[in-house]
């Protein structure tokens, strides 16, 4: 691959990442302007994030395995034309239904283009500090992209109404159709070489992709429920039973599949395993924590979309400093020193927001300070989580590690604001007085907890981590270095 063609490439995987991170985000400071265009009830209001990030996190092992199968330039390009259409239609939705389902079919794009992003570094950036920097690149494309997104969806609801947050797609999406052609080369899909010859056109996993996407939707339902049915009642224990049936379901299809979704091998390599657990509890505080920051702004201290948007731009730098960061450490300290650092310093962060979130508090002493601390932690994770999650897999099964990846990250979101969802409401509920000290303190409780789950991340990659994770073991190897 020439230069001039990496460089396109990365221009396509960059904004294609920082697109898939905005959506996650854009919408949160909206949710105000939306329930009450829409009339949504405040349960069903999580929904409109919990609907992409489910969709996302439910078929994004197929995503990243139809890029394996049937080329990655065909599944980028659709995945970009289901995106664009999904953002359309949930810019014209009419009932909470329509803006619902639209946002699920988002996260069904999604599920394609964002594994399809991981891969294309994997495969055609050589190992090394090429590599190194284009996973920090990668990292701080999330989070430019989700910092963005809470600035603009600010900006947009105020001045244009929230419609124009779910367009704001359309051009970025034409965009990438037309750089993909030029930066993305075309391949043809390819299996593992040991399934070569018994599978030589292996269909895509469907069998295994209804059942991880209903076993996770059974099991965030019956989390984000559990504010009217109890968690020892018959409703939320029945539906976590279905949950845990239909994903044992689906490891059970997986063993047997031609060309599975999750190849059970994946999980002997102990990096992946425990990069899969580090994302998963990252994301379950992080996703939250965004939540109900947001929320915290605009119901306690009153501020304005546009307001809240620009809170959040410290974030969004020390996002930027802290993967630049980790980009040029990566080859001289461990990965799992890195990865402890970092989710300490961030679990430190959140248990400043924990304390600082009041009902008498202000950007100065409640946002900057916990912000600067969680972000920088977060960022220093990125570089050595992309390569935990890709050593010792094979270049045909990098879409499958890439799939796992961001599987990991978005259940863990999506189950850790359901959860969180509920604490937040029930401590709310419990508060004398009601108004704003009651939110607040539900929020606090709720972004204290997400300090935990940080915390927990932390000890798990220092002590579980191979001591030779990351900095000095080997990736992927990209088809530049075969």
């Amino acid at each position: 691959m020439s230069g001039r063609t990496l460089q396109w490439l990365l221009v396509v995987v960059l904004l294609v990442q920082a697109m898939v991170a905005l959506d996650t985000s854009v919408v949160n400071v909206a949710l105000p302007d939306i329930q009450s265009a829409l009339d949504f009830s405040p349960g069903g209001l999580t929904w409109v994030v919990n609907a992409y990030s489910l969709a996302f996190g439910g078929l994004i092992m197929l995503g990243g395995r139809t890029g394996d199968l049937v080329g990655r330039r065909r599944a980028l390009l659709a995945g970009l034309v289901v995106f664009g259409v999904a953002s359309l239609a949930g810019g014209l939705a009419r009932t909470p239904g329509e803006l619902i389902a639209a946002r699920a079919a988002q996260g069904v794009g999604a599920a394609v283009l964002a594994p399809i992003a991981f891969t294309l570094i994997a495969v055609y950036v050589p190992a090394g500090p090429a590599r190194a920097r284009a996973l920090g690149l990668w990292g701080a494309a999330a989070a430019v992209g989700g910092a963005v997104g809470v600035l603009a969806g600010g900006a947009l609801t105020q001045w244009a109404g929230w419609r124009v947050v779910l367009f704001l797609n359309l051009p970025v999406v034409g965009f990438l159709l037309a750089a993909a052609r030029r930066g993305v080369p075309a391949d043809r899909g390819e299996v593992s070489a040991d399934r070569r010859e018994a599978a030589p056109t292996p269909r895509p996993d469907v069998a295994g992709a209804l059942l991880v996407t209903a076993g996770t939707s059974a099991l965030v339902l019956g989390v984000i429920r559990t504010d009217a049915h109890p968690w020892g009642s018959a409703t939320t224990l029945l539906t976590i039973a279905a949950a845990v049936v239909l994903l044992a379901a689906f490891a059970l299809v997986e063993t047997r599949a031609a060309a599975p979704l999750l190849r059970m091998r994946l999980f002997t390599h102990r990096s992946v395993v425990v990069a899969n657990l580090f994302v998963l509890l990252l994301f379950s505080g992080q996703f939250a924590a965004f939540y109900f920051v947001s929320l915290y702004l605009q119901q306690v201290l009153n501020y304005s979309a546009v307001a809240t948007g620009g809170a959040f731009l410290p974030f969004c730098a020390g996002m930027l400093l802290g993967s630049t960061t980790a980009s040029r450490l990566a080859a001289r300290i461990e990965g799992r020193l890195l990865l402890a650092v970092g989710g300490a310093l961030a679990a430190v962060g959140f248990g400043w927001f924990a304390a600082a979130l009041g009902a008498d508090g202000s950007f100065l002493t409640s946002i900057l300070g916990p912000s600067i601390v969680t972000s920088v932690g977060i960022g220093l994770c990125v570089v050595p989580m992309g390569s935990a999650a890709t050593v010792g897999v094979a270049p045909a099964e990098a879409g499958m590690a890439a799939g796992l990846i961001t599987s990991s990250r978005q259940i863990g979101g999506s189950i850790g604001l359901a959860a969180l969802a509920t604490v937040a409401t029930g401590v709310t509920g419990r508060h004398d007085g009601g108004g704003p000290a009651a939110l607040a303190a539900g929020y606090a409780t709720a972004v204290g907890i997400s300090g935990v789950l940080l915390g927990l991340a932390a000890v798990l990659a220092f002590f579980a981590l191979p001591v030779s994770s990351a900095g000095s073991r080997t990736p992927v190897t990209s088809q530049q270095d075969v």
